[in-house]
């Protein structure tokens, strides 16, 4: 079989019961379904850590006794997440060392001995037996040695020193990382993310470590889907090296297997000779049927085993987990398997920290955060700046959840060596990454970046993941010919060719803390980055309404849909009164807020709403004889609220979804809306009147196997203040005292901390309850989390509050093996994939409600040369009048008469400019009147005309106010509130970037 460039996913491996078979996570770790001489170990227990400087700490004899026992991931500064500003985060040198011994099954000899780091924050330099090995210092990627030839027999000593300073440079050109940045990349800092052992002999498969070790590995992909007849060619290949004296003869071979461990398929290559001292590649591929495609919400996985045989023996064996899926990027729409899915998610900071924890986590800790996405009904992460860890990654792919990689950036388009460094990035984040199904899209720039540029960054993606069936683009972009996706941060696209999506909307902030103007801690609403929970639940709701009222059926220019964001608050680029960022629908401990409902009313469904969903928004106790709004979110076509059974009416609709309820009076008891569909079904939701507080009441949270003692696995409580029923009291905010005992380390939570006298104090310099074990509930729950030692044991937690009845929970943790520093325990083995929403259905997923209707050519009253151009389906060009009075006019020939009924105009000044306009459809008057200010698009409409000749005329000079002052996304002047408004005067200026012309669909 020839050699063709191809790509993989990554998987993981599961039962049918939901319970994973202890195999590989990671695309190139030894198989454990084919024996080879080839062994993988976790490297992460038994190290040593110390902060501060020392020239002497690399070497063997050097006495670390004093030093901190750690377990890695573990970075020295990890207690800082949210208790301290981003910009505070320490910096310095730390040194880690671990003994270790190789180990007694393995190999007699083994040629090779790669230690892989998933990443190191953010410079590292490596030293084996007290020889330096090598070093990495951009901070996010993967990296590797080859540590065989400094080993010895028995004990062995590995000392990492790591520098984690904000302005890290490139040490041969001393040029910065421009990703490094205070304000979107917070620095924990240290080795803070795992490490493993991978034993090989001399003839081997690589591993995916280019900047280190410039090899690729395995490169897994299916084409020529067949999504209806669950079929796909699936092609395999892997870099591989003899490292040996003589030639050795080569049989690639490939084995399939199915979450159940079943093999499905199993194909050789024909024999191939790889010289000595080559590395080849070897590619083999097959038509395999009855195949589960990877999808949304069904994170099927598959285990790919490519194994190298000489003289029908295997010397090498490589499990990766993968799946399988189809993509289309074009139309204006994303497309996956045969189906079109609008984008809706969220724009998540890559670190996904925790309080007192950072980024060390242990995996089922990321995909219970990230699965609330999925709860939410969200589709796609946009992880922001950096590459994010691949437990992150992989989390997605088990969980169904897709994504957009991005490789490193703060904001700008730099003209020198740095951005030749953000390319080498994306290199090593493609190599690295490419086996993983749920990555969909490669993001080149957290904004728009040159022409130039988006070639290089798309070069490297032809070059290492031409097959892999994603998308490389970046923010912005909207003119250009190469970038294959792109979208403005906060404001509405639309195209017929490259999906266009919102990359951050909707960027307002809410402590979960806060509830409503009606309940304490009573708190002052400020759309500037300050509001309370309800009112930014309904802005969520109004603004996703913007996207989706343009999603695909709604014209042939459509919106691919958005991400708001921030999922989670997160230890960054902070806005409101404190001192880390809280935009998320869920708080730092994944706690929920309302804006998570109100998405999952909308966003079920792959384009259109469906299912039945209706979320009140807020509680139902407060004090007797007051009046409030009463907001809903649904989709159904109407709601009506009831009282203790009693009804108050139907609620006013707007926004699509949003239903209100104008000065409804407070009764105890029981708060009922009641959604009607169009078919006569309904949906409900309901919110009861709660008792004074009388009890503490926790619920643990364990992963999949138990509370597990090996230093890093954690326990999530949820502490509840209940009333003599036992649910929880939404208004109530007592102090809880903790008390922990026996085999495990508190690392606490996260509330408000109000710093001063009546809750004046300044919140920017509050350390926020982090690691404190007195800790308030808000809204009646906390949660805390508690870390493992490496010794198992009881564990007691205790929680009381002054006039409530205490509450204790106890556990035992499982002890887990390890010898001589290294174990074949590796923790996201036991994480069960998630196939909740089941396969892609086979049915369309929209129907079109709109067409767009053709124009054959446009004429102007002035610089008609430039008519075009509101027509070319580009963003980034316009048409304008030249300002002469009368001459403020452009018409649109339809060549024959059409029907028409709607004018969705994107005009110069959006947000910020009137235009009273006059529209007539041959001479007929269609509408006259000054469309509302927008996010976009101003959509115009009447009852259906038919007519050839549509006329677009300003009837007097435009101003220019701020439609939209209470959605600050950068500054408020002119040019940040409406991209364009600078460049062109008001006045006598007709200014037109995109006229779409919609008639009924026929």
């Amino acid at each position: 079989m020839p050699y063709v460039r191809a790509r993989s996913f990554a998987v993981v491996l599961t039962l049918t019961t939901g319970l994973v078979v202890n195999s590989p996570a990671d695309a190139h770790r030894a198989s454990t379904f084919v024996s080879s001489p080839r062994e993988s170990y976790s490297f992460d227990q038994g190290w040593k850590m110390t902060t501060g400087d020392d020239a002497k700490a690399s070497e063997v004899s050097f006495d670390d006794n004093g030093w901190k026992d750690v377990v890695l991931p573990n970075a020295f500064n990890e207690d800082e997440a949210f208790a301290s500003d981003i910009h505070q985060q320490k910096t310095g040198i730390t040194w880690y060392r671990k003994h270790f011994k190789m180990p007694a099954n393995a190999n007699a000899k083994p040629e090779h001995v790669f230690v892989e780091f998933e990443g190191v924050r953010h410079v590292a330099d490596v030293w084996v037996n007290g020889e330096k090995i090598g070093y990495n210092e951009n901070g996010v990627m993967a990296f590797g040695f080859d540590i065989a030839k400094a080993l010895k027999p028995g004990d062995n000593l590995i000392a990492v020193r790591v520098d984690n300073d904000w302005g890290a440079r490139e040490r041969t050109t001393k040029t910065r990382y421009q990703w490094s940045d205070k304000n979107f990349y917070a620095n924990y800092g240290g080795i803070n993310k795992p490490v493993a052992l991978h034993l090989t002999g001399g003839v081997y498969q690589t591993l995916p470590l280019w900047s280190s070790l410039e090899t690729t590995g395995v490169y897994i992909y299916g084409k020529d889907y067949d999504i209806a007849g669950k079929a796909a060619t699936v092609h395999a290949e892997s870099e591989v090296k003899n490292d040996t004296s003589a030639p050795r003869t080569l049989t690639y071979g490939v084995e399939i297997r199915d979450l159940d461990g079943k093999r499905v398929a199993k194909f050789d290559a024909a024999p191939i000779t790889v010289a000595p001292g080559q590395t080849a590649t070897l590619s083999t591929e097959q038509r395999v049927g009855n195949l589960n495609f990877w999808s949304w919400g069904y994170g099927y996985l598959y285990t790919v085993t490519t194994t190298l045989r000489e003289n029908g023996k295997v010397i090498d064996a490589v499990d990766t987990r993968t799946g399988f899926r189809s993509t289309a990027f074009d139309n204006g729409k994303v497309t996956l398997n045969d189906r079109v899915l609008l984008m809706k998610g969220y724009a998540q900071r890559s670190t996904n920290e925790w309080p007192g924890v950072g980024i060390s986590v242990p995996p089922w800790l990321s995909d219970f955060g990230n699965n609330l996405m999925l709860e939410g009904n969200g589709n796609l992460v946009r992880w922001m700046h950096v590459t994010p860890a691949k437990q992150e990654i992989e989390s997605a792919d088990r969980l169904g959840l897709l994504q957009a990689m991005p490789a490193g950036d703060s904001e700008g388009d730099p003209q020198d060596r740095r951005f030749d460094l953000r390319v080498d990035l994306m290199r090593d984040a493609i190599i690295y990454n490419r086996n993983n199904p749920s990555i969909i899209m490669y993001e080149s720039g957290n904004k728009g970046i040159t022409e130039d540029h988006m070639a290089k960054m798309k070069a490297v993606r032809d070059i290492y993941d031409p097959h892999g069936g994603r998308a490389i683009g970046s923010r912005e972009m909207m003119g250009s010919q190469i970038a294959e996706y792109g979208g403005e941060m906060l404001y509405i696209n639309k195209s017929k060719s490259k999906p266009m999506w919102a990359t951050e909307y909707s960027r307002d902030e809410a402590a979960r803390a806060y509830q409503d103007d009606f309940t304490t801690p009573f708190h002052k609403d400020s759309p500037a980055y300050n509001r309370n929970v309800e009112p930014i639940a309904v802005e969520n709701v109004k603004r996703w309404w913007d996207f989706y009222r343009y999603r695909p059926g709604t014209g042939d220019r459509v919106s691919a849909g958005g991400v708001n964001i921030g999922f989670t608050d997160s230890n960054s680029h902070f806005r409101g009164d404190n001192n880390y960022r809280r935009s998320g629908e869920v708080d730092a401990m994944r706690l929920p807020k309302d804006s998570l409902w109100v998405h999952k009313v909308m966003w079920d469904g792959w384009v259109n709403s469906e299912g039945r969903h209706t979320h009140i928004i807020g509680h139902w106790t407060y004090a007797e004889g007051g009046t409030k709004d009463i907001f809903v979110a649904s989709n159904g076509d109407s709601v009506e609220l009831f009282i203790n059974g009693k009804s108050v009416g139907q609620g006013e609709k707007s926004d699509g979804f949003l239903f209100t309820f104008k000065d409804v009076a407070y009764a105890a008891g029981e708060l009922k809306a009641v959604a009607t569909y169009a078919d006569g079904k309904t949906s409900q939701d309901a919110r009861k009147t709660t008792g004074a507080p009388v009890a503490v009441k926790l619920t643990p949270v364990y992963g999949p196997r138990g509370f597990v003692a090996d230093g890093m696995d954690a326990m999530l409580v949820d502490v509840e203040v209940v009333d003599k029923d036992g649910n929880r009291v939404p208004t109530a905010f007592n102090s809880i005292n903790f008390k922990l005992e026996g085999a495990a380390v508190w690392k606490g939570g996260l509330a408000q901390e109000e710093t001063g006298p009546n809750g004046a104090g300044d919140k920017k310099k509050s350390t926020n309850y982090v690691l404190s074990q007195v800790l308030p509930v808000e809204g009646g729950i906390n949660r805390v989390l508690i870390r493992s030692t490496t010794t198992s044991g009881k564990v007691s937690l205790s929680a009381s509050s002054e006039g409530l009845k205490p509450a204790t929970i106890s556990t035992k943790t499982k002890s887990v093996a390890v010898r001589n520093g290294l174990s074949k325990v590796f923790a996201e083995d036991y994480q069960p994939v998630n196939l909740k929403r089941g396969p892609t259905p086979l049915t369309p997923s929209y129907a079109d409600t709109k067409r767009g209707v053709t124009v054959v050519s446009i004429t102007a009253g002035s610089n008609a040369a430039d008519a075009a151009k509101s027509r070319d389906d580009n963003e980034a060009s316009v048409w304008n009048s030249d300002g002469t009075k009368g001459q403020a006019w452009i018409e649109y020939d339809l060549g024959t008469p059409q029907a028409v009924d709607a004018v969705s105009l994107r005009m110069t000044g959006w947000r910020v400019r009137s235009y009273p306009l006059h529209i007539t459809l041959d001479g007929q008057t269609v509408y006259r009147g000054t469309p509302e200010k927008n996010l976009g698009y101003a959509d115009l409409s009447w009852p259906v005309v038919t007519g050839r000749k549509l006329k677009i005329e300003l009837m007097s000079p435009t101003e220019d106010r701020d439609g939209f002052g209470n959605i600050i996304e950068v500054t408020t002047d002119r040019e940040g509130a409406s991209t364009g408004a600078e460049k062109v005067k008001t006045g006598n200026i007709l200014s037109i970037v995109e006229a779409d012309i919609l008639g009924p669909v026929k």
